[in-house]
């Protein structure tokens, strides 16, 4: 006897679904792939900021403007700088930018021989580059770091360095005292080339020593007549 046949359950319509998932999929996906774009591009411009300091440090000599490495700058008038006298002065170099504030002043020694003479010095010591101070008293710059000592010239007077004071190539402009800046003097431009001289000792003065005629009449006095 054949069994009745029945009915099977009803299907699950299944398009909607497979719809409703890959629309998720994909909306998950696109999700995903916007942030890690993003992520890259954040990345990217973090990366940019870093690196721009780095490549101005390496990259920045080779542009370096030669009109500005060698410019001249003014220290002033030179009615500030009085005949016979050595007083400390002050610039802004030239190759320095508005972020390097106080470090981008430069400070030198100018000594104002007569008239339009001048020598300007390199504050820096020609031995270590300790800034060296002067001292009116005793017509020197003594370098405070390792007893260095040079005259009122810039020639050296005693101590560990082998040369004398650097200078700066100077100019009158007007009424202005220019010097030539934005590099350091070295040997391989200007420096004090005079001959060192040894310091003069200031010998204490003494009676003078007793003469031999002195000392006879001394000693025949001594004796009754």
């Amino acid at each position: 006897m054949t069994p009745p046949h029945e009915p099977s359950a009803p299907t699950q319509p299944t398009t909607p679904l497979t719809h409703a998932n890959t629309a998720a999929r994909e909306a998950l996906h696109s999700r995903r792939a916007f942030l890690f774009k993003l992520s890259l591009y954040l990345n990217g411009v973090v990366g940019a900021v870093l690196a721009v300091p780095l490549v101005g440090y390496v990259l920045g000599p080779a542009f370096k403007k030669t009109s500005s490495y060698n410019s001249w700058v003014s220290l002033g008038p030179i009615s500030d700088f009085p005949e016979g006298q050595t007083r400390l002065a002050d610039f802004r170099n030239p190759v320095t930018t508005v972020s390097d504030g106080e470090t981008g002043k430069v400070a030198c020694w100018v000594r104002r021989i007569e008239g339009e003479k001048f020598q300007v010095f390199a504050i820096n010591c020609a031995h270590l580059g300790c800034p060296v101070r002067w001292f009116e008293q005793s017509r020197l710059f003594l370098c405070p770091c390792h007893g260095g000592a040079y005259y009122e010239d810039g020639s050296r007077a005693s101590g560990p360095p082998e040369r004398g004071l650097f200078e700066y190539q100077y100019k009158i402009v007007g009424s202005q005292l220019m010097i030539e800046a934005g590099a350091m003097p070295t040997l391989a431009n200007e420096a004090c080339a005079k001959k060192p001289r040894p310091l003069v000792n200031i010998e204490s003065q003494q009676p003078a020593a007793p003469t031999q005629q002195a000392n006879d009449a001394e000693r025949s006095s001594a004796w009754p007549a």
